[in-house]
């Protein structure tokens, strides 16, 4: 049995064009289904599986990289042997295991043909433009069985995380380890033949519909770190989807400090367009809102507030006139002063208005003209919240001339 009794057939009514295309790796044949569950538990099967690919994937880049005919005075001849013995010890245990699995048949097949290639040339025998010749073919070949490996792994990885996350009795700790494992792969960098397939699954958005249905707030949060991974993986593609779609209100109702920062990160990465977006779907409100604790204050409440407080200063330096006098208008200010106040217990909370003013002075979003009118309303709402002569003369001094350490 292999990762393909992951993927259940309900999953092919949702996408048809994802089941013509991955055909193969629901081509399991009955003898082999049975075959798998009498001799091993599904999970442990597929987590070997797993582990034998990941392993045999480094030992086919590490044999490429070190037989490379033009890294030949980067490397020992005794590193290329290493390298072959290792992937050559693997060879066996990859064989039985991939001999239950038609859809690992060409992989299979490149790990056979290496095996034939390193045995009939990988010697040391022969002159030494024969022996770099033979270099290059198995260094070819190793790169091919990587190329392989990895686009196999990409197939199960988009179609397991659709699979997981549309099936209503998977649970909570599976879903969130199959979108770690999704957003470990988006971290590795972009690759045009996994965005191909994240995009004819619809992973996006299935993804919004994860943030806006699932009712496990952990999974929420792990679907806002693959949202977020995702926009990383491709600016170009998967921010329009962003602008488009409801994910910051969806990430702002899940009320967390791990949701609240990945709007601050997509604020970060897509800057005006989102931030307008943000203005327009009055969610600035929102925003400010968190930062209205009542006390005592929890821990939750805290790190809630300064992610709150994180992406309040990320805005003031993007956003334009309008979003800052949005900002102004709900009684940021006078939110600040209070927070200010609390800074001996929470150290996040220290000199926020100085902050705030600092931002919205260097940020990129305001005229010169437009940010001297708008620090002087800033002064002035600084004189209304203050409870002191004192507190109203520190935080305005600090305004104007900066911090003192």
């Amino acid at each position: 049995m292999s990762f393909c009794l992951l993927l259940s057939l309900p999953f092919l009514t949702y996408f048809p064009t994802l089941s013509s295309s991955f055909s193969p790796i629901f081509s399991l044949s009955q003898h082999n289904r049975k075959s798998a569950t009498m001799d091993d538990d599904p999970y442990n099967h597929n987590h070997r599986l797993l582990t034998l690919l990941n392993t045999l994937k480094q030992a086919s880049i590490h044999l490429h990289t070190t037989t490379n005919p033009l890294s030949f005075f980067l490397f020992k001849p005794d590193q290329s042997n290493a390298a072959i013995e290792a992937l050559l010890e693997l060879e066996p245990k990859a064989q039985a295991l991939f001999s239950t699995d038609p859809s690992l048949r060409t992989i299979s097949h490149t790990l056979s043909n290496l095996k034939t290639l390193i045995k009939n040339h990988g010697g040391d025998g022969g002159t030494f433009l024969r022996r770099q010749i033979a270099a290059f073919k198995i260094s070819k070949l190793a790169r091919s069985l990587e190329s392989e490996i990895q686009a196999y792994v990409d197939r199960v990885t988009v179609i397991n995380l659709v699979k997981t996350l549309l099936r209503e009795d998977a649970k909570e700790d599976e879903k969130i380890n199959t979108l770690i494992f999704f957003e470990e792969r988006l971290s590795q960098g972009f690759d045009l033949g996994f965005q191909d397939l994240v995009l004819r699954a619809k992973i996006f958005q299935i993804l919004e519909q994860t943030l806006l249905l699932e009712p496990s707030k952990r999974v929420r949060e792990q679907s806002a770190f693959a949202i977020e991974a995702l926009v990383k993986f491709n600016k170009n593609v998967f921010v329009g989807l962003v602008l488009m779609g409801p994910t910051v209100k969806s990430l702002l109702d899940i009320a967390s400090s791990s949701s609240i920062r990945v709007v601050t990160s997509l604020v970060r990465f897509i800057r005006s367009p989102l931030v307008d977006e943000i203005l327009c779907g009055g969610e600035i409100k929102r925003i400010i809102g968190f930062l209205r604790k009542t006390t005592p204050w929890c821990e939750d409440d805290v790190a809630v507030c300064t992610a709150a407080l994180e992406c309040v200063l990320e805005i003031a330096y993007i956003g334009r006139r309008e979003v800052v006098e949005t900002m102004l208008e709900e009684g940021l200010v006078k939110l600040l002063m209070e927070l200010q106040r609390k800074s001996d217990d929470v150290a996040s909370f220290e000199g926020c208005v100085w902050r705030f003013s600092v931002q919205v002075e260097v940020g990129e979003g305001l005229s010169f003209e437009e940010k001297r009118e708008v620090k002087m309303e800033i002064l002035r709402l600084v004189k209304e919240a203050s409870v002191s002569d004192a507190e109203a003369a520190s935080v305005s001094a600090e305004i104007l001339w900066g911090s003192s350490p």
